[in-house]
Parts: structure tokens; sequence; C-alpha cells
């Protein structure tokens, strides 16, 4: 039986908590659309594994390695849409982040295509990472 969208997602996730960028790259198509929002150093728009790995690697070199994700639920419709409710925390010079964020993906074929972030507290995330 093939593993739902919401499995797949978990998997990415539980990658990503282990630091195993190569697994949660391999839960995303070749070409997708990750936005983050906010006016930031990390905000805009990137695309495909290479786009995403930069991503990756601003997040962790910003927070010196201690950006987390604890996720609370994720949301199904069965179909091509996931949305996934999650706590970001992070530490970054003496300034602490602890961030309710939503997290909306679209699937299609068993991989992720396009992932968007919503803040809870789109100023707190822009001081933050400025």
């Amino acid at each position: 039986m093939a593993e739902s969208n919401a499995e797949i997602l978990r998997a990415g996730y539980e990658a990503f908590a282990q630091g195993d960028v190569p697994a949660v790259l391999a839960v995303f198509s070749e070409d997708i659309v990750w936005n983050v929002p906010g006016r930031n150093a990390l905000s805009g728009e990137y695309t495909g594994h290479d786009g995403v790995g930069e991503f990756f690697q601003a997040l962790g070199e910003r927070s010196n390695g201690t950006f987390k994700l604890d996720v609370q639920d994720i949301l199904d419709n069965g179909e091509d849409t996931v949305v996934v409710l999650a706590t970001e925390t992070a530490e970054r010079n003496g300034a602490q982040l602890n961030s309710s964020a939503v997290h909306v993906w679209r699937l299609q074929d068993g991989k992720a295509t396009s992932f968007k972030a919503f803040q809870h507290d789109d100023h707190h995330w822009d001081e933050f990472w400025a």
C-alpha cells in the first residue's frame, strides 16, 4: 500500500530533526518551489534541491545550528495538500525564537512540489532573522 502524503512528510520532518538533509531532499520533487515569508535575510523563494539546500545551510548558519521544529499535527486532505502545524525554535545573538507556524505543502506523485510557511508573529520572525 502506498504511503499517504502525511506519512511522506512526517518522514521528511523526522529526517530534518536528525540532520539528514539528503533524506529530506528525497521527499521533494527536483523542481520544488519553497517560499519563506517576511522581510529578512532568509525570506524569499527557493527553487529545486539546490535552492532549498542553500536555504537549509543559511538557516543552520544564522542559528548556529540551533533551529528546531516540533510538529504538533499533520493534516492531510487525502489528495494533494498537507498542512503541518509546528513550533519553530532557535537561538541567535542572544535572542530566542519560539514561533508557531503553519506549513502548507502540495504533493504530486509522492513528492512535495511546493512549500509555503506562515508565521504566527511575522514581526518577531523578521526581527529574529534580520
